[in-house]
């Protein structure tokens, strides 16, 4: 007996598995066309929209459950169930629109439009949104990652999800050809219409294929576009230090000064190796996001730690720091400092992480889990994300652009930073409070996919690894082991360039949008017509 809607089930589920498993550490990133073209397929013909919507979110929850347990790893797995039901629910919506389109002529290009509005509205709603788990995040060692210097992450996605819709073009093409079809039962092989209907399902077959190739070989061909490692301006020499702290977990930072003094200690150990000729001098060194987990600016043994390990490495470092505020809030921020001269420009954190860094509707979540309160009073900061770092050495300031952790995964943070001027990117981060998993690596494509939509070379400083020197065109020149102290030193290009993305911002994320409110509005009055006759 034919259970058609248990097959549709079981292929939303495989769909979802084969996204995720495009997506780092492993460099499947050609599963994520071939997830998206079988839940295209599974969600086409479905009766009703709800019947999208169910295979849709099925197929979500295969996605984010294993995408972000990390979310739940010293919290319980409420939140981690929460936010991927959550996430879930867009893919959900997907379905019920790429059902909607389905039958347009030109469809895969209407269908993948329509994956692009729910990234859209997952990376923008509820909380100021969660783009965690967007598609071009698990392109960052294929063919489509050019495309980011075009139109950024979201054309990127697009590319990707184009590529899997015309793969579902193409086996339905090829079913209609060679399978049993209504339109081909209808017609046998003597009647006028054959010679007809044979052209047009070969010039289907056609069409599909043409698409499948063309997406992914243009990206090819526009990675000889890229900028090369060493081009730029003028070059500097960078050091990104990795302390490690004393223990994972929410108490990261237990111990009094314990991740500062991993901090100092490595830069001093660094400092010893530019004075015996092991390491080059460096014209900044880069810690993590909360490298001082005492407030530097009240603590001035904290203060005093820092400046002498500037001055001995003789370089300015931008210090991520927990800043305590009158009001008994918290800023994030990341501070040039400057030998004994202290604390010079500094980027407080614009994007906090819901949940984590702050808590809404606090006595409301504090009902659903213990650890509610633990959720920080941080409060988000302003500016451009540029910070100016002077070398010791002399010459012009370094203008920096800094988006901290979290604020790699919005794109509206670097697009800022390097229409302000920045002319290199940093992402310090602190994912001790995420364990051993694929956390940083996830986050490390991710600032991957953000050097090539901007050109720019990108320092990734964690506290617990992975640490990365990436270059413009996405490639690794350095990194570390994760969970040992470390130092990565590099010498990387400054540039004044601006890509297509950077200049054009948000705006193929906003043509994309208006192009799936248009499919799905001729979708709607193509029914209604129908409806009518």
């Amino acid at each position: 007996m034919r259970r058609p809607g248990v097959t549709r089930m079981v292929a939303a589920v495989v769909a979802g598995l084969l996204i995720f498993a495009s997506f780092p550490p492993r460099t499947l990133w050609f599963l994520a066309p071939v997830g998206i073209a079988v839940l295209t397929l599974a969600v086409r013909g479905t009766r009703k929209a709800r019947g999208g919507f169910g295979i849709g979110f099925v197929a979500g929850l295969a996605f984010f459950l294993p995408l972000l347990p990390w979310t739940g790893i010293y919290v319980g797995p409420a939140p981690w169930l929460a936010l991927s039901a959550v996430c879930a629910v867009y893919v959900g919506l997907f379905g019920v629109l790429a059902r909607l389109v389905g039958r347009l002529p030109g469809w895969p290009l209407w269908v993948a439009a329509m994956w692009s509005l729910t990234e859209w509205g997952r990376s923008s709603f509820p909380f100021g949104g969660f783009p965690w788990g967007r598609l071009a995040f698990g392109q960052a060692d294929g063919w489509y990652l050019p495309y980011a210097m075009v139109g950024g992450a979201p054309l990127m996605s697009f590319a990707v999800a184009l590529t899997g819709t015309g793969l579902a073009a193409l086996a339905v093409s090829l079913h209609r050809r060679w399978g049993v079809s209504p339109e081909v039962a209808a017609v046998t092989s003597d009647s006028p219409r054959w010679g007809a209907l044979r052209l047009t399902s070969w010039n289907r077959i056609v069409a599909a294929a043409m698409l499948v190739a063309i997406v992914p070989i243009t990206g090819v061909i526009l990675r000889t576009a890229l900028p090369g490692p060493e081009d730029g301006n003028r070059p500097i020499t960078v050091a990104a230090i990795q302390g490690s702290v004393p223990r994972l977990g929410l108490d990261f930072n237990a111990q009094r000064r314990a991740v500062l003094d991993n901090h100092v200690a490595r830069t001093e150990e660094l400092a010893r190796d530019i004075a015996a000729g092991r390491a080059r001098q460096p014209d900044v060194v880069i810690w993590p996001e909360n490298s001082s987990d005492i407030d530097p600016l009240r603590n001035d043994d904290a203060a005093q730690e820092i400046s002498q390990a500037s001055v001995d490495v003789k370089a300015p470092i931008l210090v991520g720091a927990v800043l305590v505020n009158s009001d008994g809030t918290n800023t994030n921020a990341v501070m040039v400092w400057n030998g004994f001269a202290g604390p010079g420009e500094r980027h407080d954190k614009k994007i906090i992480q819901p949940f984590g860094e702050y808590l809404p509707y606090r006595d409301f979540f504090r009902h659903f889990s213990q650890y509610a309160d633990r959720a920080g009073y941080f409060v988000p900061g302003t500016g451009d994300g540029v910070v100016h770092a002077r070398p010791d050495s002399g010459g012009p300031a370094v203008p920096i652009g800094v988006a901290t952790c979290y604020e790699v995964v919005f794109d509206r943070a670097f697009q800022e930073a390097v229409r302000a001027g920045a002319q290199i990117l940093t992402v310090p981060s602190n994912n001790a409070t995420f364990g051993r998993s694929e956390m940083t690596y996830q986050q490390l494509a991710m600032s991957r996919v953000r050097a090539v939509e901007h050109g720019r070379a990108v320092v990734v400083s964690v506290t617990t690894g992975v640490s990365a020197m990436i270059t413009a065109d996405g490639a690794i020149q350095q990194q570390t082991p994760q969970f040992v102290p470390a130092a990565l030193v590099a010498t990387l290009p400054l540039r004044t360039d601006t890509t297509l993305a950077t200049r054009l911002g948000p705006a193929p994320e906003v043509v994309l949008c208006i192009l799936a409110a248009a499919g799905a509005g001729a979708a709607v009055i193509r029914r209604m017509k129908t409806s009518a006759r």
